[in-house]
């Protein structure tokens, strides 16, 4: 990492989860998966500083003891993106990523490919990555986002549901579908911008953050990947990073 402080990248934490309480703390072979995390961010070039964003002190201790940066947020924050513009109030930075703290594989380059859209264009105030689908039954899971982009790159709209939707395969040769993954890249000023917006009407339908950008007329950059990531949700997940591990 570089000294410049222009990038900072904040991994939000939370403690309680309905389905895997305690997650960022979880053991991945022998690691809490929030290290995992935070040591292969740690790799991306353009971050010049990382630090995560938590609301416990359990979550807050573990950082400072494998030697990371951490800062306590409140607790009462109703999303990630609220928790890291809180976390970045006071640090002198001009682009903030936010990456998913439990996506312990996480591909530096796909961060700095995301880092990189911001920096090469100052008329992006947001970018995300997507990826082409190649798991067909991804198209129905509602837990897969998928995302409709126009011929620049940019978001057209995301969704749980399978978009677009293909009227007539014959007279669509070159029909392609991609997914969402969630690492965003904001600059400063348009993120501490955006949570003074309400959640959307769309935001609330669909549970999804980024459509609130969408509704209130910005734009989004869409940032094609390989990589396709596995979060960890529940237990059983995390025999599966340690076998890829």
């Amino acid at each position: 990492m570089t000294g410049n402080y222009k990038v900072c990248g904040v991994i939000p934490a939370r403690y309680d989860s309905s389905r895997f309480p305690g997650k960022p703390l979880a053991l991945i072979a022998g690691k809490p998966m929030i290290q995992h995390v935070y040591e292969r961010a740690l790799k991306a070039s353009l971050v010049n500083r990382l630090i995560v964003a938590t609301d416990d002190e359990r979550i807050f201790d573990t950082v400072i003891q494998f030697g990371g940066s951490a800062v306590m947020t409140d607790a009462s924050h109703p999303s990630g993106t609220d928790r890291i513009a809180q976390a970045v109030g006071a640090i002198d930075c001009e682009y903030v990523l936010n990456i998913q703290g439990d996506e312990p594989l996480i591909d530096p380059c796909v961060i700095d490919n995301v880092a990189q859209a911001l920096i090469s264009d100052p008329h992006v105030v947001m970018a995300t990555p997507i990826a082409e689908v190649t798991d067909m039954s991804d198209l129905d899971n509602p837990n897969v986002v998928k995302a409709v982009v126009d011929c620049n790159g940019f978001a057209l709209y995301f969704s749980r549901s399978k978009v677009p939707f293909l009227r007539d395969s014959a007279d669509t040769p070159n029909k392609k579908w991609y997914k969402h993954i969630g690492l965003y890249g904001f600059r400063k000023s348009f993120l501490l911008q955006l949570i003074k917006y309400p959640p959307s009407t769309l935001e609330k339908m669909e549970r999804l953050e980024q459509l609130r950008v969408l509704e209130n007329g910005f734009r989004i950059k869409t940032v094609m990947t390989q990589y396709v990531g596995i979060g960890v949700d529940t237990p059983e997940d995390v025999k599966e990073i340690e076998k890829r591990l």
